[in-house]
């Protein structure tokens, strides 16, 4: 896997798999890294090129300047795509990356050959309770955060993955999240209802785990509803990370939706 940096930005972002191949590019959950796919990158390597990234104030996308924000993401994405001589790419993400992914979508839907969502909801219709109750469970969570990123981690851990083992690696990238680059993921909220919604030239799959928050399964079944020609799938035996919980699964979802896309 080759690291590279987009120029003029924090953006580092990672190359791998098959440059005749169509490209997939994967953007993670918060507090975690480019990493948190390593079982995807492998899996796929041999198929398709494969793109992954640390986002602004994870990983090694710390060194930023004054004006760098979350909402740059899309822009610094297409920068990439440009940079590694792309037309089209497959965008999967997770969480956080799955709203990221979204944003793209709206600003570039020519750039765009399917979109896979994950653990998130959609951003063009998010309705305005569900977006205060997401609001007050984030203020708690960097409540903790302030006080000590461990005990952040710990608990976070049992929110985000099912699994023992899936909970320990999500534990082991959360404690090297900055405590600053919180800051980064105030203006998500900058994203939510900017654009109304139009129709998708691309597919689209959307899905949770089933045993992701209750908000969260509630999201997915409405944004399913408001776009009835999409895919949903829930896993079972996953939190809200589906591809760190039940990676064997995901992959083979990942597989079927890609080769459906023609």
């Amino acid at each position: 896997m080759e690291a590279k940096r987009l120029n003029e930005s924090p953006i580092h972002y990672y190359v791998t798999g098959n440059e005749q191949g169509e490209c997939l590019m994967f953007l993670h959950a918060a507090f975690v890294d480019h990493s948190m796919f390593d079982t995807q990158v492998e899996y796929f390597k041999d198929k398709y090129k494969i793109v992954t990234m640390d986002l602004i104030g994870h990983g090694q996308s710390v060194k930023t300047k004054k004006g760098d924000s979350i909402e740059n993401m899309a822009d610094w994405i297409l920068q990439i795509i440009e940079k590694e001589q792309v037309n089209k790419v497959h965008l999967i993400g997770i969480s956080l990356g799955s709203l990221i992914i979204q944003d793209f979508a709206n600003k570039f839907p020519e750039k765009v050959n399917s979109l896979a969502c994950f653990g998130g909801y959609d951003i063009n219709n998010f309705d305005l309770a569900m977006q205060k109750g997401n609001n007050k469970e984030q203020s708690l969570m960097m409540l903790k955060a302030i006080f000590s990123i461990k005990w952040f981690a710990k608990s976070n851990k049992k929110i985000i993955a099912f699994t023992e083992r899936a909970q320990e690696e999500f534990y082991q990238m959360n404690i090297r999240f900055p405590k600053k680059s919180f800051m980064y993921l105030a203006s998500l909220n900058k994203m939510v209802n900017k654009y109304k919604l139009q129709t998708r030239q691309y597919r689209l799959l959307i899905g949770c785990g089933e045993h992701d928050i209750p908000m969260e399964l509630e999201a997915i079944d409405m944004w399913h509803k408001s776009e009835s020609v999409s895919k949903k799938v829930v896993f079972k035996g996953a939190g809200h990370c589906v591809n760190m919980d039940v990676p064997e699964e995901f992959n083979e979802v990942m597989k079927d939706f890609f080769d459906n896309c023609d």
